[in-house]
């Protein structure tokens, strides 16, 4: 039997902070006080300075495997993840075969069940003609349904209106969508190859995949939900003009439209193209200040919902290619916490709020069973940071297989100490326990 107490922390939980006392057996949260007794047995843990956070639940990852190997694994990534925070995943269908049949998303649990370090769940993927599998996706252990309505990696586009109307009809299950309207983008990039010709600047990204590309495609889906009544959740939101589209006047328990953030979008602008370069290409394309700034108060007003990565890795080589050849996408599973503190220290949000879009919102999100809390009964899906050690990314600190980050050279000020995965001590002090502790999500659903 494993036991863990986790002494004097500052716990953040439920939009609240207190000092106290966690106690872990096996793999449950038992009891959570201001002062517990030590157990016989139990490892004690002296968290006295640091806080304790739930386990981040990240609702859009793209882990690499099957058959995109070279760019990441679940093993990598997942590894990756649990040293940054997140104790569970929800990975994308645009693998190598696309998971759009039921024998093919099983193929990807098969894979998890021996390989990952964090919770997993897998997305089916959706295309304009595989309905007939969609509806057979158990509602009780997969996460939801993706769409792709516009091209991205791996090219699942789902373009035909009587195709998505049946698909929004027929499905209870929440229904993720990545939205760009494809023949603004087509037309843009048709416009920036007659100026450029094979040379177009990645500083034209966010100018081709254009504000007026993602408002098109996301209020076309927003109004297909009102009108179907179907879950809509939609994918990492990136412009000022979207946020008019969702609603912070009901519950989130109540919301049959919520929205999603990444971390790109808060932390990076059109002006970091000129440095960064293909690093920061991602699908929607990272916009301007002015955009930032109205994510950043969508966020903090709740009309966002959650906060997720895209963590999606690619090549050091493909990503040095010409901006036409290079794919967009980058990884991000081991630094969106510290990321997200270092705002907080710079004012932008509370660690209350950031717990609340990372792990709590997530978990009644997807109505996740029993995680993304700090209560006993509960997955102890634990992580605790030092507030106050300073450190700096570099190549000889990123897991990530392809061994790059858009953060690099960045300082951050908190740094994550100790990740617990179902009551396994999974991550501390710098190292990954090579015991892989992950389980399948099961969700609280009919």
């Amino acid at each position: 039997m494993q036991k863990f107490h986790i002494k004097n922390a500052t716990i953040f939980n439920e939009g609240h902070s207190f000092v106290g006392d966690v106690l872990v057996e096996n793999d449950q949260i038992i009891a959570v006080e201001s002062s517990l007794t030590t157990p016989a047995n139990a490892q004690v843990i002296d968290a006295t300075g640091l806080w304790l956070l739930p386990g981040m639940i990240d609702d859009q990852v793209h882990f690499r495997e099957p058959g995109l190997t070279h760019k990441g694994t679940i093993a990598s990534e997942s590894r990756a993840a649990v040293a940054g925070g997140i104790t569970s995943y929800m990975e994308q269908p645009n693998t190598v075969p696309n998971a759009v049949t039921q024998e093919l998303l099983a193929d990807k649990y098969q894979i998890a069940a021996t390989q990952s370090y964090a919770n997993y769940s897998f997305l089916m993927g959706g295309t304009n003609d595989n309905l007939e599998e969609l509806l057979k996706t158990n509602p009780k252990n997969v996460a939801g349904i993706k769409l792709f309505l516009g091209s991205s990696t791996g090219n699942m586009l789902v373009d035909d209106p009587e195709v998505l109307e049946q698909i929004f009809s027929s499905t209870p299950l929440i229904i993720d969508v990545h939205c760009e309207d494809e023949t603004t983008i087509r037309a843009n990039l048709a416009q920036y190859k007659e100026k450029y010709g094979a040379e177009i600047p990645v500083t034209a990204h966010h100018l081709i995949r254009s504000t007026e590309a993602c408002y098109l495609s996301s209020s076309r889906a927003v109004a297909l939900a009102q009108k179907t009544g179907a879950r809509l959740h939609v994918f990492h939101l990136s412009t000022a003009a979207e946020m008019e589209l969702f609603r912070n006047d009901i519950p989130l328990s109540e919301k049959k439209i919520t929205a999603e953030v990444c971390i790109h979008h808060l932390w990076f602008t059109n002006e970091d193209y000129s440095t960064k370069g293909n690093l920061i290409k991602w699908n929607p394309a990272v916009k301007t200040a002015a955009d930032r700034e109205a994510l950043w108060e969508a966020l903090n007003d709740d009309r966002i919902d959650v906060i997720a990565t895209d963590h999606a890795p690619h090549t050091w080589e493909e990503k040095s290619k010409s901006y036409l050849e290079a794919p967009s996408g980058g990884p991000l599973v081991q630094h969106a916490l510290v990321a997200l503190l270092e705002a907080h220290f710079q004012g932008r949000i509370s660690v209350e709020k950031i717990v609340q879009k990372m792990a709590h919102n997530p978990a009644i999100l997807f109505q996740v069973e029993k995680r993304g809390f700090i209560k006993p009964g509960y997955f102890a899906d634990l992580v605790l940071v030092n507030p106050n050690d300073p450190w700096t990314v570099h190549k000889d600190n990123i897991l990530y297989h392809c061994g790059w980050s858009p953060f690099e050279g960045t300082t951050f000020k908190a740094k994550i100490t100790h990740t617990f995965v179902n009551g396994h001590l999974a991550y501390a002090n710098g190292q990954v326990d090579e015991r892989k502790a992950g389980k399948r999500l099961l969700f609280d659903r009919k």
